[in-house]
């Protein structure tokens, strides 16, 4: 028979659990697997499962769980030191339903909550869903493992099985098989625990965190050079070109026709290699469609063949069957193989069906396993078991609004209940709507501070994606937030790292730490985008009149700083803060370590820079791990990366900076980098040295610009160790953010005359209740002050009273 590969064959001994955790009767078989994992089986023909599902990868723990356990003929009691566990032995796990524990309980230790089956779970946080497009910002979400309960199951017995060749079967719907994870306030063991059981998170390509570009238009070969030489010549980077159903063949008279389709049509693109060549030259990846929804026709080049696999008379359509493995061996070595020889970097899996959906993925990214020099990637809708297994996620066809972009930072962050990262939304919006450049703008902030950073809209000439096409303030802005996202790419592949290796999400909600903001709408969409910086994202329009976002902000506890500005200011607090067009509130804590690219020669390159800027923010100490590879292969998981310390020892008058390998193999970075040290608020200390490896070095550049200051060293050997010491007395800038000055700049933005200015300032600041203030300001209107100013000054005034 054949097969899909060695790649997709499993490894059977890591889905035995440990036989000394596993309490078993006729029908039932309960499984200890850590402190805080319980599965339940319950089978009426007295079988168990041990092999692998959708939902499930490995059963094998390193840390062996602590219980104590008492049991007779009838009943069960398993304790640890987060559960206890009591079990009527053979009976169903549920219950009647006038007392549905009675057959099976589990208490959380030192609380009065108590789990049983079909147990409402009503503080449940939620996870994620199939995609936005359906719902849009109504999208009822899934269970997520976040409960302020303190416990979540996961039901395991309608996913599919995987065989021991790597292919899909039924399960047996005559078995019950779930998890319980039961774990009080420690989520992150949760996550841990949850991560270890279903598998850990790949590592994406670096490319996939740059800028992304889709359009639902017809491109030909040379429509896409003249589309990336537009975004090279207005300094725009692009990392990613997705095309959409139009690449391949389809009928000359009407393209709208035959969505499905694997054969490059090649009146468009008459050499696909060359194509690919050219993109992968200038640093931009490709990604293609795929709807198998209409079946395979005779336009493909693998049809034959596959008619000959499947036994189908040619002439026939070949129908799209998921669940067949002879049409799943067949469709891999006849219609994708011949994709990947052409250089095609990854697949958008473009399916509207959920079960089809989670197939395809399930088989598409682990049939990157056979390269060692390309690493899995799709974009895909969420097939919602253990997706986290198959990134990039794709929220489908959202429309263009406000409301849109507001829901996005609730969802991205839900997400983080069941594991997800990598989401990835249309920015702007994909479709209907109106075009505004505010809107735009701001897409464009939020996405830069999001997972993934994807231009998308439906094909027309009036959806306005590409930065260019707007005025000019408009394009200035979204340009530095662009080169911003670019040259974020060294932390935020750090931080996908993490998710990784130590399963921390690299989107956190607010919630996490703050539970009760959960429910404060001010509050909610606030976020941790990885471990240096906080994100409260803007989702509303400005005020006309002021100019300004007003937005209301928590800062945690501890000093914060505005990552842009570098204003200081003290967390545990609640704050007003106005934003120009220009500017979005993004803060790094105290101590902050944010490691930066230098773009300088091909603005779409997203490997390992030569030349890097690591800003530094005062007030605590901070090691940070910069953690790179070569960005696209799987030799990572072999040992080929290599990890930096970027060492701070903070004191007041003295920094003290390390930047050292400690971990992996010499050849994945550039052998020679130049690194701009950027001290945030901070003066030019009176002493400066730089040595390497106890060496010292003279030829660095030290400045200010601005409030920061700064230390350029060339040409630094990435094999040995770098040391900087900045000394003097108070050398921090205590940049503290006072309302005044935001308040003393809005009013020199407006157009009113200047002898009004003067006596709105001296209202304002002067030291009257505010209620005389609002009469004061209200007198002006006999000077000639218009009404609608009247009217911002008295919401301000409000703003002021709430601060």
């Amino acid at each position: 028979m054949a097969s899909l590969g060695d790649h997709f064959k499993i490894d059977a001994e890591k889905l035995i659990s440990d036989s000394k955790y596993t309490f078993k009767g006729v029908n039932y078989r309960i499984t200890i697997l850590t402190d805080r994992l319980i599965r339940f089986e319950y089978s009426l023909d007295g079988k168990f499962y041990d092999g692998a599902t959708e939902l499930v990868h490995n059963r094998t723990f390193s840390n062996s769980p602590k219980i104590k356990t008492e049991q007779d003929d009838k009943f069960l009691v398993i304790t640890t030191k987060y559960f206890v566990l009591q079990y009527a032995k053979e009976k169903p796990f549920k219950g009647p339903s006038f007392a549905p524990d009675s057959n099976l309980k589990v208490k959380l230790v030192n609380t009065d909550r108590i789990w049983y089956v079909n147990h409402p779970e009503a503080r449940n946080f939620k996870g994620s869903a199939f995609s936005l497009e359906e719902y849009g910002y109504d999208t009822p979400l899934g269970k997520g493992l976040y409960s302020t309960d303190g416990f979540a199951y996961l039901d395991d017995s309608r996913s599919m099985r995987i065989n021991k060749d790597g292919l899909l079967e039924p399960s047996d719907k005559k078995y019950q098989d779930f998890y319980l994870f039961i774990y009080r306030r420690d989520f992150g063991l949760c996550l841990k625990d949850y991560f270890t059981l279903t598998g850990e998170p790949p590592l994406i390509p670096r490319y996939a965190l740059g800028i992304w570009w889709n359009k639902d238009q017809i491109y030909s070969y040379e429509d896409t050079k003249k589309l990336v030489q537009a975004f090279n010549k207005h300094e725009i980077p692009l990392s990613v070109l997705l095309l959409s159903e139009f690449w391949h063949k389809k009928d000359a008279s009407n393209y709208n026709l035959y969505k499905t389709g694997y054969t490059f049509n090649n009146k468009l693109f008459p050499n696909p290699k060359d194509f690919t060549k050219y993109m992968h030259e200038i640093g931009v990846r490709i990604g293609l469609n795929l709807d198998g929804i209409e079946g395979i026709n005779d336009m493909n080049e693998g049809y034959s063949k596959m008619c000959e696999d499947l036994g189908i008379e040619k002439g026939n359509v070949i129908p799209f069957k998921v669940l067949n493995s002879d049409f799943i061996i067949s469709y891999f070595k006849n219609l994708i193989e011949p994709l990947y020889e052409t250089g095609v970097d990854f697949f958008w899996i473009d399916s509207q069906d959920e079960l089809t959906t989670r197939i395809l993925d399930y088989y598409h990214f682990n049939d990157y396993k056979k390269f060692q020099d390309k690493r899995g990637m799709l974009l895909s809708r969420n097939g919602g078991k253990a997706s986290h297994l198959y990134p990039v996620h794709y929220s489908g066809e959202t429309q263009v609004g406000w409301k849109t972009l507001k829901y996005l930072p609730s969802f991205n962050s839900s997400a983080s209940n069941i594991g997800l990262s990598w989401w990835s939304h249309d920015v702007g919006g994909y479709k209907n709507g109106v075009e505004d450049s505010e809107l735009y703008l701001r897409y464009v902030e939020f996405s830069t501070f999001s997972p993934i950073f994807r231009f998308s809209s439906r094909r027309g000439i009036y959806y306005k994606r590409e930065p260019w096409r707007w005025d000019m303030k408009t394009y200035t802005i979204v340009k530095e937030y662009c080169e911003l996202r670019h040259r974020l790419i060294p932390y935020l592949y750090t931080e996908g790292y993490k998710y990784r290796t130590n399963f921390l999400p690299v989107i956190q909600p607010l919630y996490y730490y703050y539970p009760e903001l959960v429910d404060e709408p001010d509050y909610k969409n606030e976020y941790y985008f990885g471990t240096e910086l906080l994100v409260a994202p803007i989702t509303k329009p400005k005020d006309e009149v002021m100019n300004r976002s007003v937005e209301k902000i928590f800062l945690p506890k501890g000093i914060w700083y505005d990552f842009k500005t570098g204003k200081k200011f003290v967390g545990n607090k609640r704050y007003i803060s106005f934003y120009k067009d220009e500017d979005y509130p993004v803060f790094a804590k105290a101590g902050s370590i944010v490691p930066l690219s230098i773009i300088k020669d091909n603005l779409n390159d997203t490997s390992s820079p030569k030349r890097m800027e690591i800003q530094i923010f005062p007030g605590k100490s901070n090691i940070y791990r910069l953690y790179e590879d070569d960005g696209y292969s799987s030799l990572y998981e072999e040992g080929f990366y290599v990890i930096n310390t970027i060492d701070f020892n903070y004191a007041s008058d003295n920094y003290q900076l390390t930047i050292q390998p400690v971990e992996g193999k010499t050849g994945i970075i550039p052998d020679n980098r130049d690194y701009r040290i950027r001290f945030r608020n901070t003066r030019e200390p009176e002493k400066v040295a730089v040595d390497i490896n106890g060496k010292k070095m003279e030829g660095f550049k030290s400045y200010v610009d601005d409030n920061d200051f700064i230390i350029d060293i060339k040409n630094v050997d990435t094999k040995k160790q770098l040391n900087i010491s900045c000394m003097g007395n108070n050398i921090e800038i205590d940049a503290v953010r006072i309302v005044n000055e935001d308040i003393n700049e809005i009013i020199n933005d407006l157009k009113i005359e200047t002898y009004l200015k003067e006596r709105i300032a001296a209202i304002i600041f002067g030291e009257e209740p505010i209620n005389r203030k609002r009469i004061a300001i209200r007198k002006l209107r006999s000077v000639g002050l218009r009404e609608v100013f009247i009217k911002m000054f008295i919401k301000l005034l409000e703003y002021i009273e709430q601060i």
